[in-house]
């Protein structure tokens, strides 16, 4: 390895090491429903959204309505992909005209970028259109994994929180 790379991988390990702390403080207030510098900014769109989805900042969920939000919230983003495959040769943002992904091959895509697996049977560049990779996969990239961090939250909570049922809100 070059001097250069050995240089790269030094500065990587640093800066890892420098945000290590802040970032972890940063997430322990943001999961501990704290005041972080951030919340001027963040807290009215986060009032408008949940206002106008119809949830109650302040309630708290059993383990089985946070398991059943968790799994309609994947298996509705899981069928939104499937649809936005199934119908990518209709939809913009596919100037090379690729036509609509198989079913099975929607299906396991779907299922596998649902689950955070992003398996993928297929060459992107000369399957998925623009679109399907943008408002599809990409999102599923950061949904999934999201999905993962809250529940490795509420698994935490349900350790820590001896005296009451309650998780906090999906």
């Amino acid at each position: 390895m070059t001097a250069n790379g050995w240089f790269q991988i030094g500065c990587f390990l640093l800066v890892i090491l420098l945000v290590t702390k802040p970032l972890g403080v940063f997430m322990t207030r943001v999961f501990s429903r704290e005041k972080t510098f951030l919340d001027p900014a963040l807290q009215p769109v986060e009032r408008l959204i949940y206002r106008l989805t119809g949830i109650e900042e302040q309630y708290e969920m059993r383990w089985t309505e946070y398991a059943t939000a968790m799994l309609l919230f994947s298996g509705v983003s899981m069928a939104l992909l499937y649809l936005i495959e199934r119908t990518q040769k209709w939809s913009p943002l596919n100037p090379q005209q690729f036509p609509n992904v198989d079913p099975c091959l929607a299906f396991g895509t779907a299922a596998s970028f649902t689950t955070n697996t992003n398996w993928q049977a297929y060459s992107g560049e000369s399957t998925m259109s623009y679109l399907t990779q943008m408002a599809g996969l990409a999102y599923h990239n950061f949904a999934s994994a999201a999905v993962g961090v809250v529940l490795a939250i509420v698994v935490i909570r349900g350790l820590a929180r001896k005296e009451t049922d309650k998780l906090g809100n999906f």
